[in-house]
């Protein structure tokens, strides 16, 4: 039924254009933000053409003997176009098992894109993967404002906001990406011995391949130094929150609360803060849920299942 090849470098163009067309796809699933860390993973994405049309995509990588839907993406599983079918996702699905199988491939670990980010219901996967038998194996819970029906902030963000206002913080969109990666680099170092998941060379290339797409609002004080920032990823119904980080003046100035504020006005059906879980879900770290969730956030899942190909 399904011709299936893998993606080539050539194939590029068409690739692009599905996602941009597909009801469930985002620019991060587009190859120049999948390839600008190739190096780090084998690619092993799928096409699937039904009639000689390209029906589906598959962003994956290759690690032994193990399919990653992918690996080095937030998430990902098969992009569909508006006419996929239930019916037929089954058989992709089916079809897609055994074409696995013949190259030695023995378990899929399958990321599935939150809802959210689709542009009609996008579910059918969701089933395909449980009548293969797929198990959950990681569950992150996220943080989301629904924009067209916001909940009030609780009384501790709105007293940080009053002290944004108080000290006539400015917030505005920017292109100093690397002093805000300075703050965000002290900061993660500082509380959790770590650095951001991009290298700030890694984020400028991003930027400038999806200028639309991936945007840095901050707050500067009266003498106009960075205080705090937000770097953004835009999606056609989703502002994602990639990177929150703030000075020790901007923390104690309600900073982050004022570039919020701004960015809620955006003209977008959600906000998402990203997930406060670690340990593929198994801890769940409450003092960050919390901030969020003062925002007027609740919860949205990021799912990963695993099965094998028996």
């Amino acid at each position: 039924m399904f011709d299936i090849i893998r993606y080539t470098a050539d194939k590029e163009t068409e690739w692009d254009s599905f996602i941009e067309h597909s009801k469930n796809g985002t620019f991060l699933l587009k190859r120049g933000y999948m390839d600008y860390h190739s190096y780090r993973f084998s690619d092993h994405s799928l096409m699937f053409y039904l009639k000689k049309k390209l029906y589906a995509l598959l962003p994956a990588n290759l690690d032994d003997c193990t399919l990653y839907t992918h690996q080095g993406l937030t998430y990902g599983g098969v992009i569909m176009s508006e006419q996929c079918t239930t019916e037929n996702i089954l058989n992709l699905f089916c079809e897609m098992n055994e074409w696995l199988k013949e190259r030695g491939i023995h378990t899929v670990v399958y990321k599935a894109i939150p809802h959210i980010y689709s542009t009609q219901p996008s579910e059918e996967d969701l089933y395909a993967l449980f009548r293969c038998g797929a198990q959950l194996k990681a569950r992150g819970i996220s943080t989301c404002i629904d924009l067209h029906n916001p909940l009030k902030w609780r009384q501790n963000r709105r007293t940080a906001l009053n002290k944004a206002k108080d000290k006539y913080i400015i917030v505005e969109k920017s292109d100093q990406l690397e002093t805000f990666w300075q703050i965000l680099e002290k900061n993660l170092a500082q509380a959790h011995g770590i650095q951001p998941v991009h290298r700030i060379d890694e984020m400028q290339l991003l930027k400038s391949r999806f200028p639309e797409n991936i945007e840095l609002w901050t707050a500067r004080n009266l003498e106009g130094s960075m205080i705090a920032g937000i770097l953004l990823y835009i999606t056609k119904n989703v502002i994602h929150s990639q990177y929150i980080s703030a000075t020790d003046e901007g923390k104690a100035n309600g900073a982050i609360d004022a570039i919020i504020q701004e960015l809620l006005k955006k003209d977008s059906p959600y906000f998402d803060f990203g997930i406060s879980t670690e340990q593929n879900g198994n801890y769940l770290n409450s003092k960050l849920i919390f901030q969020k969730e003062g925002f007027g956030g609740r919860g949205i899942c990021y799912d990963i299942y695993e099965y094998t190909l028996s």
